[in-house]
């Protein structure tokens, strides 16, 4: 049964159902002859002898009264034969049933004690079953005669000879239309079962450009469209995937390029001053340096996005942390002549950790003065907003295009790839605030336009200053 598959296991489920429902509509007739045909003649027959031998209570069983007897026997449609002693009944047909003796000792014993004994049985002359009944007659001194009333039984294909058309019509009608509803049942089935069977195929050599049309509403249907979007989240996935290899070599080559190569001008001497060697020797450190970013970059990302990963919660003054990570971009603000305005409540307490709000804070306001424009304005807000902590700052910068914004935060995606090498950016800074974020229960949005710039808004839940989280 186990290798058998699913369809066959349907069909033989219809097979078996249909095979059941023979067997129940056998069974029902069958209750219908026994219960009903033969139930009626036993009752029949026992109400007739009983009726026939209470006519001769206390008599005699004279001759005018057994040939009465005879009489109704001609015009009953039962046979009836009167005997004076039980002995006399072997002679008279049928005298045997079942291959036996019609009266056996415990029959007689019954008999003398004024009780009727029901026989039922094939008789072989007859060739057929026949029921019938031993009725005793009382007389004043005791038992005076004995009735024995039998009638033979109709076949049961007899009994429903004339239902039997109708049976067979009705049958073959419910089983041509059973038919068709199986049918159209098995292709509304597995025709849905197939595709997907065949798109998963598809799927497991890569290709996640088909789908199945389907506007059903039922579990198959459901069913159709969750695996299509599997299929289309695979291909993504795929895509973003690709992507991330694609930029990872390219992160990776640009600077072993120029480590590379200024090393092996080093070695062979290819410079024409001093000075011009140690330019060469700053750009390898520089080049070592955003590899050895990089390669921080991604491993505190993969370490972040782990389920193990746990946060040191604890209650920060976030006023101040902020303050202290503005401090260490001190000069790069004079060296762009930016014009910082901050908007911070000093009193602002969550509960978190301070080393990862702090890699938040320091990320978010390097790209701020990166991508602003010299001589541009960076406005910083910290406040609570209903019961959060809302951090927030806006650059004058380039904004960023419509539909870039949903990308942003992705692994190495940058919106504008001409300033990778100005910036020093690894494209990874932003991904690893919105992780940080998440681990922290809170919120990252951000928005751009070419007029206001860009704003990226933090939301942290807040704790008051008992020390309880709102």
């Amino acid at each position: 049964m186990k290798n058998l598959t699913f369809n066959k296991k349907i069909l033989l489920i219809i097979i078996f159902s249909i095979g059941f429902s023979v067997l129940v509509s056998f069974l029902f007739i069958h209750y219908l002859y026994s219960k009903l045909y033969v139930s009626s003649i036993e009752d029949s027959i026992i109400h007739q002898g009983k009726r026939t031998a209470s006519h001769y209570h206390y008599g005699e069983l004279s001759d005018e009264i057994i040939e009465k007897i005879q009489w109704y026997n001609v015009v009953s449609e039962y046979e009836i034969i009167v005997v004076d002693d039980l002995d006399e009944l072997s002679s008279y047909f049928p005298y045997k049933i079942n291959y036996e003796n019609l009266i056996d000792s415990h029959d007689q014993s019954e008999l003398e004690e004024g009780k009727y004994v029901m026989k039922e049985g094939f008789v072989e002359e007859l060739n057929r079953e026949i029921l019938g009944a031993i009725f005793p007659i009382k007389g004043d001194q005791g038992l005076i005669g004995f009735i024995y009333i039998y009638v033979p039984l109709e076949a049961i294909q007899d009994v429903f000879s004339d239902s039997i058309p109708i049976l067979l019509i009705a049958g073959s009608l419910f089983f041509c239309f059973f038919f068709l509803i199986i049918t159209r049942i098995w292709k509304s089935m597995f025709k849905p079962l197939q595709d997907l069977q065949r798109l998963s195929d598809q799927v497991s050599i890569g290709n996640y450009s088909d789908i199945i049309q389907t506007d059903r509403q039922d579990e198959i249907g459901q069913l159709i469209k969750a695996f299509n979007q599997m299929s289309l989240s695979l291909g993504q996935l795929e895509e973003r995937k690709k992507e991330f290899t694609s930029n990872i070599v390219h992160e990776l080559r640009t600077p072993l390029t120029y480590i590379g190569g200024y090393t092996e001008a080093l070695k062979q001497k290819i410079y024409t001053s001093p000075e011009e060697a140690t330019n060469y020797l700053a750009t390898i450190q520089k080049e070592t340096d955003r590899l050895s970013k990089l390669i921080n970059d991604l491993v505190d990302l993969n370490y972040l996005q782990e389920n193990s990963y746990s946060t040191n919660m604890e209650p920060i003054a976030i006023a101040q942390l902020l303050f202290d990570t503005i401090d260490l971009f001190e000069i790069h603000i004079k060296e762009k002549k930016l014009h910082l305005k901050l908007d911070i409540e000093e009193d602002l307490v969550v509960l978190g950790d301070s080393h990862r709000i702090h890699q938040v804070f320091y990320n978010i306001i390097d790209n701020a003065i990166k991508y602003s424009l010299s001589s541009g304005a960076i406005l910083i807000k910290l406040k609570k907003v209903n019961k959060a902590v809302q951090f927030q700052i806006n650059n004058d910068g380039i904004g960023i295009p419509k539909e870039d914004i949903e990308r942003i935060g992705e692994r190495f995606f940058r919106s504008d790839k001409a300033r990778n090498r100005t910036t020093g950016g690894t494209g990874l800074g932003l991904s690893i605030v919105k992780e940080i974020v998440r681990l922290h229960e809170g919120k990252f949005t951000i928005s751009s336009t070419q007029s206001t710039g860009t704003t990226i808004t933090i939301q942290l839940p807040y704790l008051d200053i008992e020390g309880a989280e709102i």
